[in-house]
């Protein structure tokens, strides 16, 4: 399959897919976190690697670029876009967002609203080394092998499980869930 018709499939599968459900606003913190595609040989999911800062809660974590939702912010999907922009350069005019991925929770009460949108490259990433060590493209097939290989398929493992090894890092905790609904949603949609 080329690029087009996987982008085509990712796209649709988003797009007509259930989602997991905003929780009870008043027990949660509203954040917007963005999955950004990118096609440059293959499609790959943009990660970030936050930085090692002392007493920083997600010190070292792999995530997806995003935060928390600000006044100003008119929508979630609003605040990831905005984040995106802070966190590594990219403006909103240069991406495409296909849709929400839904919520998920954390153990600290925050809400994550994930998106995914697909990055057309026009900008040169510019992350704040104090917020971010390292920025990560990673291929989403090596992403769905790995999904499939530790039999994820249809069967969510527990938090302790789901975990996603690139490198010398894993992703794991809540990006591991975004990226596992991700993951279903477009094998479900194939």
């Amino acid at each position: 399959m080329n690029q087009k018709d996987c982008m085509d499939l990712i796209r649709s599968a988003v797009q007509n897919s259930p989602h997991p459900e905003p929780p009870d606003k008043d027990l949660f913190e509203p954040t917007g976190v963005m999955a950004l595609l990118t096609m440059a040989g293959e499609i790959r999911l943009l990660f970030i690697q936050k930085a090692d800062k002392k007493g920083y809660p997600w010190a070292n974590q792999m995530a997806f670029p995003g935060g928390h939702r600000d006044e100003s912010d008119r929508s979630t999907r609003d605040t990831a876009l905005r984040e995106l922009s802070e966190e590594m350069g990219i403006l909103p005019e240069n991406v495409e967002v296909i849709g929400s991925l839904g919520h998920f929770q954390t153990i600290n009460n925050k809400d994550i609203e994930a998106f995914i949108g697909v990055w057309n490259q026009k900008d040169v990433i510019r992350h704040d080394p104090n917020e971010i060590a390292r920025v990560f493209h990673i291929p989403l097939r090596y992403l769905t092998d790995i999904h499939r290989e530790k039999g994820f398929h249809q069967s969510l493992p527990n938090v302790m499980q789901l975990t996603y090894p690139y490198e010398d890092v894993t992703i794991w905790g809540v990006t591991a869930k975004i990226l596992y609904h991700l993951i279903e949603t477009v094998l479900k949609g194939a």
